[in-house]
Parts: structure tokens; sequence; C-alpha cells
């Protein structure tokens, strides 16, 4: 079914895809989708070789790995003033490894997207991952941005130390968007909550591409998904004034204050 089809990008999608980017973020430059990793959780094999490739240390249990790149296409079709204007992210995947050992680190997992990274991707576009994912591997520099992390030391000159400081929360904030797609995959299909059968690794690999060409024939003739049920309301509120230059105090005021996670990315304040 073409509506399910996964395909990389391909000349002026490039151009677009990356617009959709800039008009939100306009530090990101070239960006054209977020990449990150999905752990699945699976049965336990009786085979020793093949409990210990499953078994995740970090988790604590048995996993099935994938990689999966959603782009930042958007849709113009909802009844809805500044989303027409302001078109965000809607997530359909256009790259993805699937079906890995659990052990697997998500940077090796994503091998095959190195591969489109570097022959399939002209130069100056790239896609936003985490700190997990290499930046300066020779055949990919430049490819993948990350955001800062605490500990990395900031250019001395005020100007540019603080023009590195919102590119990265800008990367940050671009990246929630891999994580609105996992979800969304997960809460969507929940077979995929279920422990995947772990006897038969072609079966196991079907049910999961299903998953995600399901995830993108939804995306594509549906329109559901988790980005368009955080913005719209909000821009229906106010204007778009309000909106954007006031974005962060309107969702997470009250909230910001008994935020755990923004203490593990660089402040400007600390500086």
């Amino acid at each position: 079914m073409p509506h399910a089809t996964i395909t990389w990008p391909q000349g002026d999608e490039f151009l677009e895809l990356s617009g959709y980017v800039s008009m939100r973020h306009l530090l990101l430059e070239g960006v054209f989708g977020s990449i990150d990793g999905l752990n699945l959780p699976c049965q336990v094999s009786s085979d020793v070789e093949i409990e210990n490739a499953t078994y995740n240390g970090w988790l604590h249990s048995h996993f099935i790995s994938s990689v999966i790149v959603f782009s930042s296409k958007g849709s113009c079709s909802l009844e809805c003033t500044y989303w027409s204007v302001f078109t965000a992210p809607i997530g359909e995947i256009i790259g993805c490894r699937t079906n890995c050992p659990g052990s697997w680190h998500d940077s090796r997992v994503a091998e095959g997207i190195y591969d489109k990274l570097e022959h399939k991707t002209p130069d100056g576009y790239r896609i936003v991952a985490d700190a997990a994912f290499p930046t300066g591997h020779g055949r990919i520099a430049g490819k993948i941005c990350v955001p800062l992390k605490a500990g990395e030391d900031l250019p001395q000159d005020l100007a540019q130390r603080k023009y590195v400081l919102r590119l990265s929360r800008a990367i940050l904030s671009y990246r929630q968007t891999a994580e609105w797609g996992m979800r969304e995959l997960q809460g969507s299909f929940g077979r995929l909550r279920i422990p995947l059968g772990i006897e038969d690794m072609e079966k196991r690999a079907d049910l999961i591409e299903s998953c995600f060409r399901l995830h993108n024939l939804r995306t594509r003739l549906v329109g559901i998904n988790q980005i368009r049920n955080v913005y719209v309301p909000t821009w229906r509120e106010g204007d778009s004034g309000r909106v954007w230059e006031g974005f962060e105090d309107i969702l997470f005021s009250d909230q910001r204050k008994h935020d755990r996670v923004r203490t593990f990315h660089v402040q400007e304040e600390w500086y």
C-alpha cells in the first residue's frame, strides 16, 4: 500500500522537510527528522546465547531493539489557523532498523541509518538525536546533531556561548518529537507491550514491521498524532504572539519547578 511505505526522502523533499522544522526552530537549519531507539520486551529464550543477546544490562530485562527515524513532514488539512501557518512535525517513519538483539547499543543498531545518511542524504542536511548516537564519525560528520551534555566545554566568548546554548535548547526541544513518535507506536499497538516471541525471528520481524507501516498509514490518511493533540488546543486559545513568544510559560509554568529531567541538561544560568 503506497500510504504504508517507509521511504527515505529524495531530492527536494529534504528542503521541504527541513523547512517545517526551521519554521518552529529558527536555529535548526537543514534538520529534516529525529532518531531514537525503541526497546520492546521479549520472551526469555532457553538458548543461552540468545538469552544473553537479548538481555539489556541497563534496563535489567530482555528486549528486542529497533532504531526509528521520524520525519518532520507537516499537514495543513486541520481546521486550525495556526496549524496552517506554523506547520508542525507529524512523525512519519522514514527509516528504521528493527528486530535487533536488546543487548546492542542504539548506536550499533543504527548502522543501516548511517549508510542512508552517508549515501542518500545531501550535504547540509541532518537529523537530531540524543547523546547515544555519534556525531563526529568520519562517514556521517555533520549529519547528526545532539544537545549539549552537562560538563561539556563552552566557548569563552559570551555571545557565542549564548548561541551554543540556544542551539542546544532548540535541538532538545525538537528531539521530543521522536519521544512522541515512540509513545504513539506503543500506545496505538498494544501487541508491542506484550513480550514478543523469541523463537520465530521472521514472524517477530513481520509483526514489528506491520506496526510501523500501519503507523504511517494512519498518520497519512487519518492524521491522528500526539503532536496535534498537544499543540492544536493551545493554538486555539490565543493569538500567535502569545503562543509563540510565551510558549514555555503557557504550558509548563507550574511543572517546571518540579522538573527533574531539566537538571540533566546544560542551562545558561549555570554559567
